[in-house]
């Protein structure tokens, strides 16, 4: 590898000191190191175009610092590996204490390449596009700081598939379905499948259940309601406030997101650790 990308959260002062520690290994072999600070709302390709032609993005954070680096470069497939320095951890590859082993090992070649989907939305109102947002987790519709209920006409491909009422919709991608979508009860997906996850929130009926649809499809959710407290959210970083009557519409986006992972790291492993506080193997 001749350039590689290291973004860290200025938010944790742990990720700038882990920061300090990757520089002074990488200077050792002569690779050029594209350094950027971020923040929750940085503009790093704008800001730093060499980022898209990087060969390997490290970033120090937690899966929401990932999120928000995947959602900017992974249009421009380049790879990311990601450092524990936050909660949970599920896209991160590493904690820091192995960081050092971890990225010798990359830097001879032990590593995979994962690509994950992500999701296209777009927000309809009368009939004209007025946002579009990308997703690697989910996007939701939902209700507002209110509690009031939401209800959404949804349809997968032009075919009717129900009337949802409660606090609202999440479609998950696969990566997604560990996150906002498991805690409303939806199923765990393995991350290389080709599906998106339909999965209510708190629905007002016993007969909502999560739905696992093909990616090819097109999901269109219309907003019924007679308040303005409706939002949609992206990832759970991005969103904007909708109206009675516009349409969110989501579908496979025409890039994935590349992951690194190390060789003996396997998805149910993570998932005990992770879940289950199980030591990783």
């Amino acid at each position: 590898m001749r350039q590689i990308g290291l973004l860290y959260n200025v938010r944790k002062q742990e990720a700038c000191s882990v920061r300090a520690d990757i520089c002074r290994q990488l200077e050792r072999t002569g690779i050029r190191v594209v350094d950027v600070p971020i923040d929750h709302d940085t503009a790093i390709v704008e800001t730093h175009p060499e980022l898209k032609s990087c060969e390997l993005v490290i970033v120090l954070g937690g899966d929401g610092t990932l999120l928000g680096v995947a959602r900017q470069l992974s249009p421009f497939h380049v790879p990311m590996f990601g450092v524990n320095i936050g909660h949970l951890g599920f896209l991160t590859e590493s904690e820091p204490s192995q960081l050092e082993i971890a990225l010798e090992r990359i830097l001879a070649g032990e590593y995979n390449l994962e690509t994950r989907l992500m999701l296209e939305a777009f927000v309809y109102r009368e009939l004209r596009e007025v946002a579009r947002f990308t997703a690697l987790n989910d996007v939701g519709v939902g209700k507002g700081s209110l509690a009031r209920m939401v209800t959404l006409d949804v349809h997968v491909d032009d075919v009717y598939v129900d009337t949802y009422t409660g606090d609202g919709l999440i479609v998950a991608t696969p990566t997604g379905s560990t996150a906002y979508s498991l805690s409303c009860g939806g199923p765990i997906v393995l991350p290389h499948l080709q599906v998106m996850v339909l999965t209510p929130v708190c629905p007002h009926t016993l007969f909502s259940r999560p739905c696992v649809i093909d990616a090819s499809s097109w999901v269109r959710m219309s907003v019924h309601a007679r308040h303005g407290d409706v939002e949609i959210a992206v990832d759970g970083q991005q969103g904007m406030r909708l109206l009675p009557g516009d349409e969110v519409l989501v579908r496979k986006a025409p890039f994935q997101a590349t992951l690194v992972r190390l060789p003996d790291r396997e998805f149910f492993g993570v998932l005990r650790s992770k879940l289950h506080g199980e030591p990783s193997v």
